[in-house]
């Protein structure tokens, strides 16, 4: 690391520690700061000790400036091991503020000039200097200098909306420094001036971010690609990983619960100031509700919104209140109807089939022709009655035209989000871990789910994501042309296998919608394992699938048969499940032969 002692001159470092005294006594948590700077013997134990036994936060900054502007009025031949002593990788590591600087110097973003003088004392104490000045640069440097100290004097970026406003330091009292604002980029604005925020040039590399107590530093370029752009003690996160990592997971919204010194990153991407990208599969947080809640819409709304029935409830719609999905559909097509995803004929993509989510419209002209007329109320059926009829029993509730939800006026996040499903095609969760959507079909999955896994290093590659359905089903025509025998596909080696023993995995995972067979039997029923010896679940299978401990297919059937062997021997006196069993079974049985293309003989 070039440090900046080596090419600057004291004067100018001084000057730059002068700018920045402000910003320096905001830093979070200052102690580390301090214990480097007595270690160094930059400031004496009485003062290092009076701020450490600070407890409020304000009499922190205060007490840190006032150890700052002492700095620089008695300890300011020592200007050069100051910035030596706190631009060390491991200080400026906890402090993205003293990162912030170091660029700044760095990349030439701050520009040094000759301060004028503002009294009859300061003028004589730069007379020295002035006379060294022919007539003619002195005059040019009076009027350049006079337009720089206009341009370069700045407000304190420090966000304190909550304190009342502060004693300024002495070196400071010629410009009082008042009560802060929110952050801003741009220069003081003469009388009459209209603001123009944001468009002073900010760092050209890396920004200081907070989320929660935590402090990290925003990689700029990074963000704009996709990749995990914040850096918190030299290990990186996405905007995601470090809102969960700051304890902000509630948020669901990196954009707002990570600020740049007070400001939503929301605010800087929408007025274009921050470039990034949709983070997309894995990268992005698991899906937001789209829809807002009942205290969320007006009176107005509601009254617009709600319909009067018009017919007494039907023996269907009086069982289907508690439900949140129907089987639905319209000729030939089938599909499901997510109760949560409803907004109106046009509005809403809640009808889920085979290969994506659709909106009702959408559906109607799907299951015919694109130019019929879609009367999607009576077209779509639903155990052979019109949809209407779940609309007039205030099952469904369209939508009303003012309504701001994210189904009814939806932003590029929320469109991108209504492409897939909204929990995890494995264990039908989805909580608040990330989502890694498949661009291929409307399936989503957690990281540890999927199988195989997906590693970090394919969530930051911008190139689309195919599940193991998709691959699989690319690639069916031509793995087994022939039929084969089962003696000898459970014979044959796994590795070679392995895409179809996960396909065939997954496949029952996602047919289990109940999460029977899912985990271990013996964490649920006491008595389990005094009748079965040797328990059997699927996300153990998935476990060694993953983990590559079966040496032949034989041996990943003969665990999977075993689930249901031990389904059948527990539960022979109770019928419920006894038939759930089986049937997961012949799926099961029906699917290897289909995968491998096994003859009936």
């Amino acid at each position: 690391m070039t440090e900046p002692t080596f090419w600057m001159e004291k004067e100018q470092l001084l000057q730059f520690f002068r700018r920045h005294k402000t910003k320096l006594s905001c830093m979070e948590n200052p102690h580390i700061f301090l214990s480097q700077l007595r270690d160094h013997d930059l400031i004496p134990e009485d003062r290092y000790q009076k701020v450490s036994r600070m407890k409020s936060k304000n009499n922190i900054k205060r007490g840190l400036y006032d150890i700052l502007d002492w700095l620089e009025k008695e300890q300011s031949k020592r200007i050069i091991d100051f910035w030596d002593c706190v631009f060390t990788e491991t200080i400026m590591n906890q402090y993205p503020t003293l990162r912030l600087l170091h660029n700044k110097l760095k990349d030439g973003s701050f520009h040094f000039y000759q301060q004028q003088p503002e009294s009859d004392e300061t003028e004589e104490s730069n007379e020295g200097k002035r006379k060294k000045l022919s007539a003619d640069e002195d005059g040019e440097k009076k009027q350049e200098n006079s337009v720089k100290k206009r341009k370069l004097r700045s407000r304190s970026a420090c966000n304190e909306e909550e304190e009342e406003e502060e004693q300024a330091g002495p070196s400071s009292r010629l410009t009082p420094r008042k009560k802060s604002k929110k952050l801003c980029f741009s220069s003081p604005l003469k009388k009459g001036q209209k603001s123009d925020i944001w468009t002073w040039n900010i760092d050209k590399t890396q920004l200081p971010v907070t989320c929660g107590q935590k402090e990290g530093t925003l990689d700029r370029q990074r963000l704009a690609k996709g990749e995990k752009c914040i850096v918190f003690k030299k290990q990186w996160f996405t905007p995601g990983e470090f809102e969960r990592f700051a304890g902000k997971k509630s948020f669901k919204n990196w954009k707002l619960s990570i600020r740049c010194q007070g400001t939503p990153l929301e605010k800087l991407v929408k007025e274009g100031h921050l470039k990034a990208a949709n983070y997309k599969r894995g990268c992005k947080k698991a899906k937001r509700s789209l829809v807002l809640d009942d205290h969320s819409i007006t009176d107005d709304e509601r009254q617009t919104e709600e319909r009067p029935q018009q017919q007494p409830q039907t023996s269907t719609t009086r069982h289907d209140r508690g439900r949140k999905e129907f089987s639905v559909t319209c000729g030939a097509l089938s599909a499901t109807l997510h109760r949560n995803r409803f907004a109106s004929g046009t509005r809403g993509k809640s009808l889920r089939t085979e290969t994506s989510w659709m909106t009702p419209e959408e559906f109607v002209k799907e299951a015919s022709c694109p130019d019929a007329d879609a009367t999607w109320r009576k077209d779509i059926l639903y155990e052979g009655e019109p949809l209407s009829i779940l609309i007039e029993a205030d099952i469904l509730k369209i939508h009303s035209l003012l309504c701001k939800c994210g189904l009814c006026k939806p932003d590029s996040e929320d469109l991108d989000d209504q492409k897939n499903d909204d929990e995890c095609c494995v264990c039908k969760g989805a909580g608040e871990e990330e989502l890694v959507e498949c661009d291929h079909c409307p399936r989503s999955f957690h990281q540890r789910c999927h199988l195989p896994h997906v590693e970090d290093d394919i969530l930051g590659d911008d190139r689309p994501w195919m599940c193991t359905f998709c691959v699989f089903r690319t690639s069916q025509s031509w793995l087994y042309p022939d039929q084969q025998k089962k003696e000898e596909v459970v014979s044959r080696q796994i590795s070679q296998r392995m895409l179809q023993c996960q396909y065939l995995l997954l496949y029952l995972c996602s047919a289990d919608g109940e999460q029977i067979f899912a985990t271990n039997p013996c964490l649920y029923l006491q008595d389990y394992s005094t009748v079965i010896k040797t328990p059997m679940w699927l996300g153990k299978v998935a476990d060694k699938l993953q983990e590559q401990l079966y040496q032949t297919v034989g041996e990943f059937v003969s665990d999977v048969q075993l689930i249901f062997t031990n389904c059948a021997t527990y539960n022979r006196d109770n019928a419920e499940f006894l038939a759930k069993g089986n049937g997961l079974k012949e799926l099961f049985d029906r699917e290897f032969k289909s995968v491998f293309n096994i003859s009936n003989n």
